[in-house]
C-alpha cells in the first residue's frame, strides 16, 4: 500500500493522506536553525542545539500522537462584526482540529514542506522553509475563496513557546511554572508576539512569532486560549470567535495571532507568520537601559529587521526560490541516469538530502530521538560526513575540527558532545574503543575529496582545553596508538564499554533495573576484544598509512620518519589481518567478540547469536581473508543464515534469554533493535563487501533490499516514511517482520551512499584522484554519471561490456589503471569512458 508517490521533476514526496502509519517529517534548514515537521504539521524548532535552544515545545508519547506544535486553523464566520461566530473551523495542515477536508495534499520537498487543501469552498496553500542565512521559520498561508459568494474567514495560528532548555522544560515545574514572560507589539499592519522568558538574568537570546497583517486579537497564555478541558484540537477562542489578548505571567507561554478576511469571489489573501530566533550582545540587551520606562524592555530592532526580511510575498518568494536554487547546485554535485526511476531518485534527490540532515543532526532530535538526551555522537558525526563531504567540504572540515577537539589526550574520546558548546558529554562519558578510529575515516574521507592537506597541521587541543593544542595528524596518530595500546589476551582490541555496536556490553554485567549499560562498568577485566574493532584497524590503520605516505612531508616530517611511521603501521595491521584469520575466524564465518571470560561471541558453538553482520562486512572491507578464501564464505554465510527479503539482520538465532555477560543486546524481544533485527546501517558494509570480492549481483541485492524507494509499495508494512532510510526494521524472528523504526537519522544515509556512489556506481575519491570501478548487475548495460570533485567536472559514460577499460578526455587528465589523476587547475570539463 502507498500512501503517496514520489514527483521526481519537483524533488518532492507528494503524501495523499494525514493519515499515514506514522508522521511522515521533513527537516528545515541547514546551518543553525532547523525545523521538523510532518505532514499534519507537527514538529518543533531550535537553535543549533535542541536541548539547550529548543524554542518550540513537543511532547512525545502524545496520545495522539504528534499534537500541538504548529498550530493553524480556519473558521468560516456567520459574519463580520465582532460578535460573528464561527460555522465550520478545520486546520489546513488536518491537525490539530482533526476536521475532515475535502481536499488534502502534503508535498515534503527538499528544505520545504507545502500543504495544500480545501473545505467549504476554500483553497489554502501552507508553504513552511528555513530561509537560507536566516534564523526563523517561514509560514506563508494563501488561502483563496473558490465560491460564488462573498466570505467571512478568520486565520488563527499560534505556536507553544518550549522554555529553551527541552529536559528543564519538561521536569521542573515548579520553578518554570513561574517564570514564563513575553511582550507584545499589537497594531497597525502587524503584530510581533515575544518570548523572552529568562532573559533579564543570563540569556541572551529570545524568540518571537509574527503575522504581516492586522489581527484581530492575540493570547500569550495558553490557559486563555485553550480554555478549561480543551486542548489543540478545540481551544475555546476558536469556538468564541475571538481572542483575549492575554499576557502570559508564568504558566505555558504561547504566542497566537487572529486575522479576519473577508474574500470576494476568486479572490486570494496571503498572511506570512515568521518564528524568529534573535541574539543580541549582553550590553545591547534593551530597549534602553537608561530609560526607567524601558530598562525591562528587550531591544527589538534585531527581531524588526529580522522581520523585515519576510514580510511580502514577493519577499517570501524570493527567499523560497533561493533555496530552490541552492539545493539544485548542492545535488549536481552528483547526479545519475541509470534508467533506474527508483535509484536515481534515491541517488540524485533524496540520499544526498538525507545526509545533509544526518550530518546537521547525528542522531540527536528527529521524531524518534528527543533532541534532550544524545548530543553529537563522536562516531555518529564522523561517519555521517562520509556521505556528506562531497557537499559542502567547508563544513566538512570545520566538522572534523570539532570532532577532534573533544578527544582526549590519550586518544581516547567522549562518545558524544553537546553542538552548542562543543564540550564532550561527560553523561555518557568515553570508553567505547571504535571511537578514535572513526576519526581517521572523516579525516581521510575530506582529504580524498579534496586534497586539502593543510586540515593535517590545523592546531586542534585536546578536550577543548586551551593550551593543548597540537596538528590534527597527531590527533589522528593517537587514535592508531590507542588501539595498539588497548589489545587484549589474543592480540585482538579490547572493545571497552562497547564497539560500534553500543548494546554488545561485554565489560557491563548490569542487573539492576533501570541502569545504564553504557555508562557502567561492573566487572572490566580487561579481556573482551572485538574482532570487529580489528576489522576497523586493518581498514583506517591503512587509511592513516596513506595519510603519513601522502602527506608527512608537508607536516614537517623527514622522509626517513615518513618510511618509518608508514611501514611501521602498515606491519601491524597486516599482523592484525592475521591475527583476525586465525583467533577471529569461526570456521564459517567471522567471530564478533571475546567476551570478559574470553568465551567466543558469534559462534557456532553458542546456541544462540552464533553469527553477526558486523564483522564480516567490516573485516572483508578491510582485505581481510580476501585471498585465503575466508572472505567469500563468511559473506556466503551472511546470505545464508542472516538475510531475508527485508535485509541482512544483525545477528542469529536472535536471544531467547538476558545473557548478562552480553548485556543490553540480548534484552531486546527476539528479532527486534539489535537482537536479530534489521539493523540497516550495516547493510551497505555487506554489500562493499561483496563488491570487493566481485559478488555484483548480491552487492546490489543487499542495497535493493533496504533502499526506501524500492519499498514505497510496503509502506502500510514499513510505516516509517518511503524516502528515507531507518536505522532498524523488524527481523525475520520479530512478530512484525518489515517493520521501521528511528527514521532519518542514521548512519545508514551516509554509508549507504558511501556504497551506491563509491562501490555500486563506483566512483571512489581516494587521496590520488578519482577511481571509476563499478560492481553493478547485469540490468544495467549504460550509465551516465555527473561527478564534481576539486574543481572539475567529469562526465562519466558507464558502458557494460565485459571488460574493464577506462579513457578520458579533457585537459590534462591522465589515467593510471582505473585511477584518473586530477587535471591541473583551470580544466572545468572532462569526459569520461568506462567499461566494465
Amino acid at each position: 500500500m502507498q500512501f503517496g508517490h514520489f514527483d521526481d521533476e519537483a524533488r518532492e514526496y507528494v503524501i495523499n493522506t494525514p493519515a499515514t502509519p506514522l508522521p511522515w517529517i521533513n527537516y528545515l534548514g541547514n546551518e543553525n536553525f532547523f525545523s521538523l515537521i510532518s505532514n499534519t504539521a507537527g514538529g518543533y524548532s531550535f537553535y543549533k542545539d535542541a536541548k539547550l535552544r529548543r524554542i518550540s515545545r513537543y511532547r512525545y508519547n502524545s496520545v495522539p500522537s504528534d499534537n500541538g506544535a504548529r498550530s493553524f486553523y480556519l473558521s468560516l464566520m456567520s459574519g463580520d462584526g465582532a460578535d460573528a461566530r464561527p460555522t465550520q473551523t478545520w486546520s489546513p495542515t488536518f491537525l490539530p482540529a482533526k476536521t475532515t477536508l475535502d481536499s488534502y495534499r502534503c508535498r515534503q520537498g527538499i528544505g520545504y514542506t507545502i500543504f495544500e487543501s480545501s473545505k467549504c469552498g476554500i483553497d489554502s496553500t501552507l508553504t513552511v522553509f528555513v530561509p537560507i542565512g536566516a534564523n526563523a521559520e517561514v509560514n506563508m498561508l494563501q488561502v483563496t475563496n473558490d465560491t460564488d459568494e462573498r466570505t467571512v474567514l478568520d486565520a488563527t495560528a499560534a505556536v507553544e513557546w518550549c522554555l529553551w532548555d527541552a529536559t528543564d522544560d519538561a521536569t521542573n515545574f515548579q520553578r518554570n511554572l513561574s517564570t514564563g514572560e513575553v511582550e507584545v507589539e499589537h497594531g497597525g499592519d502587524r503584530t510581533l508576539l515575544y518570548h523572552k522568558t529568562e532573559f533579564k538574568e543570563r540569556r541572551d537570546h529570545y524568540a518571537f512569532y509574527s503575522v504581516n497583517g492586522p489581527t484581530t486579537g492575540f493570547d500569550t497564555d495558553r490557559d486563555e486560549f485553550l480554555g478549561l478541558f480543551n486542548g489543540w484540537d478545540s481551544p475555546q477562542t476558536i469556538a468564541q470567535g475571538h481572542l483575549n489578548d492575554s499576557i502570559a505571567h508564568g504558566w505555558h507561554p504561547i504566542a497566537a495571532h487572529r486575522s479576519r478576511l473577508i474574500l470576494e469571489p476568486g479572490e486570494s489573501r496571503t498572511l506570512i507568520y515568521l518564528l524568529g530566533y534573535i541574539e543580541v550582545s549582553h550590553d545591547n540587551k534593551w530597549e534602553d537601559p537608561n530609560d526607567p520606562a524601558k530598562v525591562r524592555l528587550i531591544n527589538k530592532q534585531p527581531a524588526h529587521e529580522l522581520y523585515t526580511r519576510f514580510d511580502t510575498t514577493e519577499k517570501v518568494n524570493a527567499a523560497f526560490d533561493e533555496l530552490k536554487r541552492y539545493w539544485t547546485d548542492l545535488l549536481s554535485t552528483f547526479h545519475v541516469e541509470s534508467g533506474d526511476a527508483r535509484l536515481d531518485r534515491m541517488v540524485n534527490i533524496w540520499h544526498q538530502y538525507q545526509c545533509m540532515v544526518t550530518f546537521n543532526m547525528s542522531r540527536s532530535a528527529s521524531y524518534f530521538e528527543s533532541g534532550t538526551g544524545r548530543g553529537m555522537g563522536f562516531r555518529d558525526s564522523n561517519q555521517d560526513l562520509l556521505g556528506f563531504v562531497h557537499l559542502i567540504p567547508r563544513r566538512a572540515r570545520e566538522r572534523i575540527i570539532d570532532i577532534a577537539s573533544t578527544q582526549k589526550d590519550d586518544g581516547s574520546a567522549w562518545h558524544q558532545y553537546q553542538p552548542l558548546t562543543k564540550r564532550g558529554n561527560a553523561d555518557i562519558g568515553g570508553g567505547f574503543n571504535d571511537d578514535p578510529l572513526w576519526l581517521i575515516a572523516g579525516a581521510y574521507a575530506y582529504l580524498a575529496e579534496t586534497g586539502d592537506d593543510s586540515i593535517l597541521r590545523e592546531p586542534v587541543p585536546f578536550n577543548n582545553v586551551e593550551g593543548t593544542e597540537t596538528s590534527l595528524l597527531e590527533h589522528l596518530r593517537r587514535s592508531i596508538n590507542f588501539t595498539l595500546t588497548h589489545l587484549g589476551p589474543h592480540g585482538l582490541p579490547l572493545i571497552g564499554r562497547a564497539d560500534w555496536n553500543d548494546c554488545l556490553d561485554l565489560n557491563c554485567f548490569s542487573s539492576e533495573p533501570g541502569e545504564s549499560f553504557q555508562t557502567v562498568e561492573n566487572n572490566d577485566t580487561g579481556v573482551a576484544e572485538s574482532v570487529f574493532i580489528a576489522g576497523m584497524f586493518v581498514l583506517y590503520g591503512n587509511q592513516y598509512a596513506d595519510i603519513i605516505e601522502h602527506y608527512g612531508a608537508k607536516c614537517g616530517i623527514s622522509e626517513a620518519d615518513v618510511s618509518r611511521e608508514a611501514s611501521g603501521i602498515r606491519q601491524t595491521t597486516a599482523k592484525m589481518s592475521q591475527t583476525v584469520e586465525d583467533a577471529g575466524w569461526d570456521g564459517e564465518w567471522f567471530l564478533r567478540a571475546y567476551d570478559a571470560y574470553s568465551h567466543p561471541v558469534g559462534s557456532h558453538t553458542d546456541t544462540e547469536g552464533q553469527i553477526y553482520i558486523e564483522p564480516q562486512g567490516m573485516c572483508v572491507m578491510a582485505g581481510i581473508g580476501v585471498e585465503s578464501g575466508k572472505a567469500q564464505q563468511a559473506l556466503k554465510s551472511t546470505k545464508e543464515r542472516l538475510t531475508c527479503d527485508w535485509g541482512t539482520a544483525i545477528l542469529a538465532p536472535a536471544y531467547s534469554t538476558y545473557r548478562i555477560e552480553l548485556g543490553e543486546i540480548s534484552s531486546y524481544p527476539r528479532g527486534y533493535k539489535e537482537n536479530g533485527g534489521i539493523f540497516c546501517h550495516n547493510n551497505p558494509w555487506v554489500s562493499i563487501a561483496n563488491c570487493k570480492v566481485g559478488n555484483n549481483e548480491e552487492a546490489f541485492a543487499v542495497y535493493r533490499r533496504n533502499c526506501p524507494a524500492y519499498l514505497e509499495d510496503k509502506s502500510d508494512i514499513r510505516k516509517v516514511e518511503p524516502y528515507v532510510y531507518c536505522q532498524m526494521v523488524a527481523g525475520p524472528e520479530s512478530y512484525s517482520l518489515g517493520e521501521g523504526k528511528n527514521s532519518w537519522l542514521t548512519g545508514t544515509a551516509a554509508w549507504t551512499f558511501v556504497n551506491v556512489s563509491q562501490y555500486l556506481l563506483g566512483i571512489r575519491p581516494t587521496l590520488d584522484g578519482l577511481i571509476v570501478e563499478p560492481h553493478l548487475p547485469g540490468e544495467f548495460d549504460e550509465l551516465k554519471v555527473t561527478r564534481k570533485y576539486r574543481g572539475t567536472t567529469y562526465n562519466i559514460t558507464l558502458r557494460r561490456t565485459g571488460s574493464r577499460g577506462l579513457t578520458v578526455d579533457g585537459g590534462t587528465a591522465q589515467t593510471v589503471g582505473n585511477l584518473i589523476i586530477p587535471p591541473t587547475a583551470g580544466t572545468t570539463q572532462v569526459g569520461v569512458q568506462a567499461t566494465f
